[in-house]
């Protein structure tokens, strides 16, 4: 039996394991060593986050203090259902992709680079679960710079032309938004005199009636900074090239994960530091639902436009984020439930997503989407994977996709907003636009299938493997979609 102080100390002991195994890596010359210790110090921090999970359901939330320094002066993660079940998702969906990596990876990236690569993972899965934990503003600040530079890492590892185009652009925009979330912390400090969430809670209470301003100001900031990090429309500019241009490995990575870490950020400052009903009051609220509508709708526009499968699929996260961002502009606790449940749905199917069309890419060398017809006859397993995370993304029932979409159409009526409904059924019009061509041709038409050699292509089932279970994956998130609700809206209390 695990004692109490044990289990409280689990999110630490992640964060320690995925480090320190990270800089041990490079130390070792074997490729098969370095994988091995990847994958192991993953799946170690995975179970230890189903531990916290069971505890967290169990005992409810709790803090633990790190070091000899009670809050406000000391560090502490505040762990709720909330990051307890963030903690989960980043752990297994990170130790899936990097199962799948052990048969891909070298055929991307160069066999040297291979333990640097794997470096970079563990200590930006570290980061951002660092960001999750954290109740200290200005310790998630620090995670978020490392877990910027780790992400333009894996994105310029290839050493190509057009990567480090992408990284160079990531990185910029990325300073940029740091600048803007370091200068919000700055504000909120100046008038609440702290930086742990918890005491910055109390403080905003009696300043908001004395510097309205400074509080807008400060959340203005947050969100742009943030909004930037996260890929908010219009802020958007750095992911498409950044995603098709990485190793698939690396794109499965950064859309499904990275992206939702600073989303989380920006819930736990809006409704944990600042709160409900001090944030309900203010216009930007207004402002992210005005962006989240138009990411819903334009992302999915700039997706139809591609000719390349992968920047379809980047494009399509700019979509993706735009519900969740829809979901918090509602500012109702059902909306942030459902924007938090749409961060796991979306997680665990556009990973699914992007290793399936980086098995279609490296089995076949072509990228264009032109090129995929009748794919479904020479990577039938493939294709149907990718079919079923392209009926979570339009949203068929059962399936993530339509889980979120009508739970946010019920926050819309509920929050007197049923004009967003009409968004909410364009945006799925357009979903549909986009994936279902490339399953049709892929499956279906004589011409398209003519010369095709049955199961010609389709890489082993053992490789293929990691992405069956992100499937089942999906299909579990879809079947315990209230339960997981009710959970979020918990942790949100």
């Amino acid at each position: 039996m695990i004692s109490l102080a044990m289990a409280k100390s689990f999110p630490l002991l992640i964060l320690l394991i995925l480090l320190i195994s990270a800089f041990i890596m490079p130390l070792v010359k074997n490729n098969r060593v370095v994988k091995g210790i990847s994958l192991g110090s993953m799946m170690m921090a995975a179970v230890l986050s189903v531990i916290t999970m069971i505890y967290v359901v169990k005992n409810g939330s709790f803090v633990y203090r790190i070091g000899h320094w009670d809050a406000p002066w000391g560090i502490e993660f505040y762990i709720s259902p909330m990051e307890a079940a963030i903690g989960v998702l980043f752990t297994w969906v990170a130790g899936l992709i990097l199962w799948y990596s052990l048969y891909s990876l070298e055929k991307e990236i160069p066999s040297e680079k291979l333990p640097f690569y794997y470096l970079l993972v563990n200590v930006l899965i570290g980061a951002l679960l660092g960001i999750v934990y954290s109740n200290d503003i200005f310790n998630c600040f620090v995670f978020v710079e490392i877990s910027t530079l780790a992400s333009c890492g894996i994105v310029v590892i290839k050493d190509k032309k057009e990567n480090i185009k992408a990284a160079l652009k990531y990185l910029i925009l990325s300073c940029l938004g740091s600048g803007l979330f370091l200068m919000g912390i700055a504000f909120l400090y100046s008038i609440t005199g702290n930086l742990n969430m918890t005491f910055i809670y109390k403080e905003v209470a009696a300043a908001q009636y004395v510097y309205p301003n400074v509080i807008l100001i400060s959340v203005v900031l947050f969100t742009i900074g943030l909004g930037v990090k996260s890929a908010m429309f219009p802020l958007h500019t750095w992911l498409p090239d950044a995603h098709s241009s990485a190793p698939s490995v690396s794109s499965a990575l950064l859309s499904s994960l990275v992206l939702k870490g600073f989303v989380i950020l920006l819930i736990k400052i809006l409704f944990r530091a600042l709160g409900f009903t001090l944030v309900k009051e203010l216009p930007i609220l207004d402002l992210i639902l005005i962006l989240g509508s138009l990411g819903m709708i334009m992302g999915s526009v700039f997706a139809i436009l591609q000719k390349e499968i992968k920047r379809v699929i980047a494009y399509s996260s700019v979509a993706q984020v735009g519900y969740i961002f829809f979901g918090i502009g509602l500012a109702s606790e059902l909306g942030v439930a459902v924007a938090l449940y749409h961060v796991f749905g979306h997680a665990v199917t556009k990973a699914m997503l992007f290793l399936t069309v980086g098995a279609m890419i490296e089995t076949t060398g072509k990228k264009k989407i032109e090129d995929f017809k009748g794919i479904g006859k020479e990577m039938p397993i493939t294709l149907g994977l990718f079919t079923l995370g392209a009926l979570s993304m339009v949203g068929i029932p059962i399936l993530p996709g339509f889980v979120s979409k009508w739970n946010l159409a019920l926050a819309s009526i509920s929050a007197g907003k049923p004009i967003l409904v009409a968004i909410i059924l364009i945006s799925s019009i357009l979903n549909a636009l986009y994936y279902f061509p490339v399953v049709i041709h892929g499956f279906f038409g004589e011409e398209n299938l003519k010369d095709r050699v049955y199961k010609s292509k389709q890489k082993p089932v053992k490789e293929m493997l990691p992405v069956i279970c992100l499937s089942v994956a999906v299909l579990f998130v879809g079947l315990i979609s209230e339960p997981l609700i009710q959970l979020f809206s918990l942790g949100l209390k």
